[in-house]
């Protein structure tokens, strides 16, 4: 499956339209370059230079030049003479706050995901897929004194995190594969031991509704996830709950906070989807079990999601 154009790398893109002598007539090149300068920011830069861009964005340093010139002279970009570097300006913050406001999904989430801080001590996040990453679009830290150092906007990989794999399962097949191609290019012989992970996440979420991860981003890090796909062009979103690994143990994850997850992750998708789902099989649930073939896991988890608990 062709990567979608926001996958598409700005140089990937240019090579992309030409193929076999070929040309996407819709796909603007020049566009897709100047979004791409745009994406080059993170949450944790302050400024960047031309040179800095060029060097995120693969780009030549004088089409960087221009593209800067042109995202300041539209209000995308603040540009500093004196240090000769560039910050996001209001009409970029602007478009992220715009699309943040039209997911529902947040607004209908949100108390419950503070309720679920509050009860765990754990943060709760909700993300989104972004090419290899997913990227926060919600989040409650809780008042603990330590925490994970995550907030909306921050990206975590999709192949070490529970909310990414979570996510993953819920993809659809094709688009999934795809994933799994590129994740494969990027790393190398760390793929294997990364695909067997994101297997056992399936098997995870087939007999007990979330995924799993044991230090397997950060060393100090414990955290379980749980996917919710809406279907309908809605999106695929998954959920997680985290924290230091000295303040939750992996046996509280599956015992208490993984379940409660479960829980508060149906809730949300019967209200958005405004129906009874209590009597229905979630689309999560059946794309993880028809993975694993039949058995005791997939019925499992399709009694826990259905409000009863599991043998």
């Amino acid at each position: 499956m062709p990567a979608s154009v926001h996958e598409t790398s700005a140089m990937g893109a240019a090579k992309a339209g030409s193929r076999n002598g070929g040309k996407d007539r819709n796909f603007v090149v020049a566009l897709a370059r100047g979004l791409e300068v745009l994406r080059a920011f993170k949450p944790t830069d302050g400024m960047l230079g031309n040179q800095e861009i060029a060097a995120r964005t693969k780009l030549p340093k004088p089409t960087v030049s221009r593209l800067t010139y042109t995202l300041t002279r539209l209000g995308y970009l603040s540009h500093l003479p004196r240090l000769e570097k560039y910050q996001l300006a209001p009409a970029a913050l602007a478009l992220g706050y715009a699309a943040l406001a039209h997911m529902g999904i947040r607004r209908v989430a949100r108390p419950f995901m503070q309720e679920l801080t509050d009860r765990t001590g754990g943060s709760v996040a909700l993300g989104c897929r972004d090419r290899l990453s997913v990227i926060y679009i919600g989040h409650c830290r809780s008042d603990a004194a330590v925490t994970v150092g995550l907030d909306l906007g921050s990206r975590v990989p999709i192949a070490e995190t529970a909310i990414g794999r979570a996510l993953l399962v819920a993809l659809p097949e094709a688009e999934r594969r795809d994933i799994f191609t590129r994740l494969a290019a990027r790393n190398g012989e760390r793929w294997p031991k990364l695909k067997a992970g994101i297997e056992r996440a399936r098997r995870d979420i087939a007999a007990r509704g979330f995924a799993i991860s044991i230090g397997e981003w950060q060393p100090d890090v414990n955290g379980v996830g749980v996917p919710l796909a809406l279907g309908d062009g809605a999106g695929t979103f998954a959920f997680n709950c985290g924290a230091p690994a000295f303040r939750i143990s992996r046996e509280r994850l599956e015992r208490e906070i993984g379940p409660r997850l479960v829980e508060m992750v149906r809730k949300i998708e019967q209200m958005l989807r405004g129906d009874d789902l209590l009597s229905q099989t979630s689309p999560i649930i059946e794309r993880a079990t028809n993975g694993g073939g039949r058995g005791s896991a997939g019925s499992q988890y399709r009694a826990t999601a259905r409000g009863r608990k599991s043998p």
